[in-house]
């Protein structure tokens, strides 16, 4: 869990509060019913016209995924596709049908899969290359509800702001109400741009981040895979694992032994 995502949001109304309080306003007169329910149950009204009720239906879902969802390990990764492939090399691809089922992650369990069975590494390829690419398309389709609802939110927010000022308009004869109703036409706009700021447009890009770094790892994945299937020296493959490293996660990876600790490379020496 990356908590960056809970405490970037939290920073930015914490920003927007304090500067109210520096200028010596109150937080309770953003409070008003109905321009939370014009903003807050319209953007949800459109988003639903937009995209439909079942991707309305995983929101919550999908707000749980930007709050908790990590980007995978893929030092890890890399050590236990170097570890099959020094066991393939001393035992055979057969080797790894035991392995595959005993791999958690399922994409990578479907590649070993492919490559007991003896699909050619060209079939292989493109089935993971189009597995990854429906994954992407998925994930652009969850992300793309909370890009909706950030384009959204400031236009409703207008509308009631544009609704709010036609009451005051309609109430001239009251000058003493006109400052708390203009106030409170505006708060709409308020709401809509800052909702979408500090929350749709956020979540909208912790989703396609995390869906880029797991597309990167079930690529490096497939470089694994087909270069297991190929009978590549577990040193080789290693090396042209490491280059979908960041500088850092390389650099701790390097200094834990890189993937000797999971068995693979210096099998024979042990």
């Amino acid at each position: 869990m990356d908590p960056g995502t809970i405490i970037g949001l939290v920073l930015g109304i914490v920003a927007v509060f304090a500067a109210l309080f520096m200028e010596g306003g109150n937080p309770a007169a953003f409070i008003i019913p109905s321009p939370i329910v014009l903003v807050v149950i319209g953007t949800l009204g459109v988003c639903m016209a937009s995209t439909g009720l079942s991707a309305v239906l995983r929101i919550p879902t999908l707000w749980i995924k930007a709050f908790t969802g990590a980007p995978p390990n893929r030092p890890d990764a890399i050590k236990t596709l170097v570890r099959m492939a020094e066991r393939a090399r001393r035992e055979g691809l057969l080797a790894l049908e035991e392995e595959a089922q005993g791999v958690d992650d399922p994409f990578l369990s479907k590649g070993l899969r492919l490559v007991v069975d003896g699909t050619d590494p060209e079939l292989v390829k493109d089935i993971l290359d189009l597995d990854v690419e429906s994954m992407a398309g998925r994930h652009h389709e969850n992300a793309s509800l909370f890009t909706h609802a950030s384009g959204f939110a400031p236009t409703i927010g207008i509308i009631g702001t544009v609704m709010g000022l036609v009451h005051v308009l309609e109430n001239l004869s009251n000058p003493a109400s006109l400052g708390p109703a203009i106030s409170a036409a505006f708060i709409a706009t308020f709401l809509g741009v800052a909702s979408a700021n500090l929350c749709y447009l956020p979540i909208a890009n912790k989703l396609k981040e995390l869906s880029t770094q797991e597309a990167d790892a079930r690529t490096m994945m497939i470089e694994g895979i087909l270069s297991i299937q190929a009978g590549d020296n577990p040193r080789i493959v290693e090396e042209k694992l490491k280059t979908f490293l960041e500088p850092g996660e390389r650099k701790e990876f390097e200094e834990e032994g890189g993937a000797r600790d999971a068995g693979g490379l210096d099998a024979k020496a042990a």
